[in-house]
């Protein structure tokens, strides 16, 4: 059964601003693999950005907002070896939706020179 859908869409330029300016932005977003990710990539601020609008579309689909100590670094999107991306959670966000029964997770990322795009659905039992 589905449990919630969220999108997002954000500006390339927004997140590397972010980064750029906030001391500790970058760290308290994006794990270490997905840092090590997106700087090997000639389209480093689209892959952020892309990353950033996961996440919020995750929390979006979840209904809660960032909330109940859950953490944007808690959230990690990877990509299998054909590139397509999967969300793995920690800490405390995988343990809420274990507690609520939330099994399956679906993600969809994409992006131009501007904008990332995100779709998460969230899936329950």
């Amino acid at each position: 059964m589905i449990f919630g859908i969220g999108t997002d869409v954000i500006e390339v330029k927004r997140v590397l601003d972010k980064i750029s300016s906030e001391e500790g932005f970058k760290e308290s977003i994006f794990t270490e693999k997905e840092i090590e990710y997106c700087e090997s990539k000639w389209s480093r601020g689209q892959n952020y950005a892309a990353r950033y609008a996961a996440k919020e579309a995750f929390f979006k689909a979840l209904g809660t907002g960032w909330r109940n100590g859950m953490k944007y670094n808690e959230i990690e999107i990877v990509n299998d070896a054909l590139g397509k991306p999967d969300i793995q959670l920690h800490g405390s966000t995988k343990k809420y939706l274990e507690e609520n029964n939330i099994f399956e997770i679906h993600v969809s990322l994409s992006h131009v020179k501007d904008y990332a795009f995100a779709t998460v659905v969230l899936e329950s039992k």
